[in-house]
């Protein structure tokens, strides 16, 4: 299983100069390249076209081999994701504006995006923690890096790949990709079923609720600055909003990096699977009111299913998505379904049996019963032919 680890860069002041040069120049450069792409071939360049074409070109402007291809590969990657887009429908129809504007020029690349090292122009001294670094101005060496003791056994142990060069406020990053083991799966005892929500970002079966009055006034204390600054509308405003939602973003990141790996210690504990409502166009499916919508849209539940999913299997958790239909509209004694069995956004109580209780931990119980009786249709051995 392959996962990213952030360490952190800790250059002087040459090493940083040195860096930022050369994000600077292959960024030009694939800026270079993908005008030429976007002239010749429009949006359909091929990583052999593009180097037949820019490779002589990059080798001559001062780019070492190895960046050179790695310049060509993301200008021909970010063209096949534009592509991809385009035929997924993900920027409108055929006649839409964001479409036409998307396929009507050439693909920019910001000054300070990441850049792509592999093992050639790139070397880990793990006891030292420092690295060996090609840039514009020669090979850097021994220049320091800082982690964890826990990411540094990652790093020694499973590091393999590419990893990224990456400048995020004034500081310096390697993204490094880690080919981690994933542990022997076994049979579930049970399920643990999780229901994922606006108020409450996660409820488990057990009636665990992952959320809380403090995160809940942080996010409107949150939007309530972010209306402040934006009804400023000059630049250091503009500045200021970006760089707090690099700020918020990285919250969530951490809130929900904490809820996925609590749910599968207790999975793990307890030997239970982990169930979850499959919310594929959740965001299109569902309808909340006017004062709910920024809420809705602001929280990354698709990242919080993925960071469990992630775990479980890096745990040997069994882990399974089951149909959401329902799911808060059910009762698990009785299966009455109905829109009036949910009382309040908080409350459920069913109409037919009387049973009542936590509207969340309700819809947790039935993803945990459906569980049961996916699992056990997944598992099934193929019928035997006659």
């Amino acid at each position: 299983m392959k996962i990213v680890v952030p360490v952190k860069l800790v250059p002087d002041e040459a090493q940083a100069s040195a860096l930022e040069r050369t994000l600077r120049t292959v960024n030009e450069c694939a800026n270079r390249v993908s005008a030429a792409s976007f002239q010749a071939y429009r949006l359909k360049g091929s990583v052999k076209d593009l180097r037949s074409m820019a490779y002589g070109e990059l080798k001559a402007h001062g780019l070492g081999a190895q960046a050179a291809q790695h310049v060509i590969k993301r200008v021909a990657d970010a063209y096949t994701t534009l592509r991809t887009s385009v035929r997924a429908g993900n920027l409108g129809g055929a006649g839409s504006r964001r479409r036409r504007k998307a396929e009507s020029k050439a693909i920019v690349f910001r000054p300070d995006a990441a850049h792509t090292y592999d093992d050639r122009c790139l070397s880990w001294n793990y006891g030292a923690q420092t690295v060996s670094i090609w840039t514009v101005d020669g090979r850097l060496k021994n220049v320091r890096f800082a982690c964890s003791a826990t990411v540094l056994k990652s790093l020694t142990l499973y590091r393999k790949g590419e990893s990224d060069l990456v400048r995020r406020d004034g500081k310096w990053f390697l993204i490094a990709t880690c080919e981690v083991p994933e542990a022997e799966r076994y049979e579930p005892r049970d399920w643990i079923g999780v229901d994922r929500g606006i108020t409450n970002l996660a409820t488990t079966s057990d009636g665990d609720n992952y959320s809380g009055r403090r995160l809940d006034r942080y996010r409107r204390r949150l939007t309530r600055k972010r209306a402040e600054i934006q009804a400023t509308g000059t630049r250091s405003a503009r500045q200021l909003l970006r760089k707090r939602a690099r700020r918020e973003s990285r919250h969530a990141t951490h809130t929900n990096h904490k809820i996925s790996k609590t749910v599968v210690a207790v999975a793990q504990r307890t030997e239970r699977g982990i169930a979850l409502e499959e919310l594929q166009g959740i965001r299109e499916r569902v309808t909340v009111r006017r004062d709910q919508r920024a809420r809705q849209s602001s929280w990354p539940f698709h990242q919080l299913g993925e960071f469990i999913a992630y775990k479980a299997r890096r745990a040997g958790v069994p882990f399974i998505e089951v149909d959401p239909a329902y799911t808060s509209q059910r009762c698990p004694r009785c299966g009455h379904t109905e829109r009036g069995n949910r009382r309040s956004r908080d409350h459920f109580q069913c109409r037919r049996c009387g049973l009542a209780g936590p509207a969340d931990v309700v819809a947790g119980v039935n993803v945990r019963d459906r569980a049961r009786s996916a699992w056990v249709f997944v598992n099934m051995p193929p019928p035997v032919p006659a």
